[in-house]
Formats: C-alpha cells, structure tokens, sequence
C-alpha cells in the first residue's frame, strides 16, 4: 500500500503519510504502526565484538529516547542513504570475508553482510545530523527462518525499516520479517525483546541476499 514512497518523496508524500495514519486509524488496524519493545535481551555477539574493537563508539552516554519528527527534509535523507548504501556495498558474508562466523564491521573495503550495510547506514544517517536515539540495530527472522539485522528508525509516523534487501523504506509491518530484539533508544548497548513480532500477512521480495 505505501510502495508509491520509493525514491525521493516531496511534501505531498509526506502529507499523504499523515492522511493514510488517520485513515488506519479509521479502519481500526490490526498493526500499530510502532512495534512495542519488552523486556531486556541479550545483545547479539556482534555487537559486542563490535564494541571490543571500538569502546569510543559504544561507550556512550545515556540520552532521552527520542522519535524522529517525518519531514520532507528527514525522508529525503533516509532514502538517498538507504540507496546509497545498497548500491555502493556488495554483498559477502563474513565466513568469505574474514573466515569467521560473525563480525559486524564497517564495509570500508566496499564488501559486507546485513549487519555492515545497517551500521554503515547509521553512522551516516547520525553525520547527517539525525539522533541516535531514533536510529536502532533490530534482529529479524526472515519468512525462511534465517537471522537477518535491518536499521529501524521510529518516527512520528510509524516505525520503519532500512534494508540492505530493497530499496523501499517500508513501515516495520509491510516488511514479513518477525521482529525479535533491537537496541534500546537511550542506552545502544541494552537490547530489547520485540516478542517475535510478526506481520500478519508477509510481504517481503529479497533485493540481495545477506
């Protein structure tokens, strides 16, 4: 329903994100628009490989979680990066690339799996002046059953999903992954069950594999 918001939305797309909440609101959704976090989880090895190997980006102070406000200006950069990023980085899983299961690194070679597009995204997206609070690493589950990290960003419209597999920025419940765990909006280093959550009609096509 919302595919017409692939590539660079203008203020109508934005007005129109306003008008289609109302109108889900109406209809009386079986979804909310924001997925609900729960209780704490156990971060994913990854990330706390990630911080070994930097502490000045997880040592961090705590900071107020924060919604991003939808504008024109914010959709306009969310999109530019997501492609950006997905054209720019090519695939490869981390056995190919450094003979290890895991590690979440940043593709400064230009070659990554799931987790090194989504960090990658959000260092750029947090340069470009957007709160880190409203930029979280989030665990799926694809319709297959295997492990997949997307960058979600909670706005005022919804939560969506940025994604090394498309290009189309979509709202968390039009993507058919089941939501399992992403870090808290005040402290990245807490990771927060999303008890599975799962859309009820799966709507996910693959761009690229992870």
């Amino acid at each position: 329903m919302r595919r017409f918001m692939r590539g660079v939305a203008g203020a109508g797309r934005i007005a129109a994100l306003v008008g289609l909440a109302v109108v889900q609101a109406e209809a009386g959704a079986s979804l909310p628009a924001s997925l609900t976090a729960g209780n704490p989880a156990r971060p994913p090895i990854g990330w706390i490989g990630f911080c070994a190997e930097r502490p000045q980006e997880c040592d961090v102070p705590l900071v107020p979680a924060r919604d991003i406000m939808l504008t024109t200006k914010t959709w306009k950069e969310l999109v530019r990066i997501n492609e950006l990023v997905n054209e720019k980085i090519k695939p490869m899983t981390d056995l190919e690339h450094y003979g290890v299961i895991e590690k979440w690194t940043y593709p400064d070679d230009g070659y990554g799996d799931c987790e090194d597009y989504v960090l990658l995204k959000r260092r750029m997206l947090m340069e470009a002046g957007l709160p880190r609070s409203g930029l979280l690493i989030t665990v799926v589950r694809e319709a297959s059953g295997d492990g997949h990290a997307v960058l979600t960003v909670p706005t005022d419209h919804g939560d969506y999903i940025l994604d090394n597999q498309r290009n189309e920025i979509l709202l968390w419940s039009e993507t058919g992954y089941r939501f399992v765990k992403r870090q808290s909006q005040s402290d990245p280093n807490v990771w927060l069950s999303l008890g599975d959550a799962q859309p009820a009609t799966p709507t996910a096509t693959s761009r690229s594999r992870d």
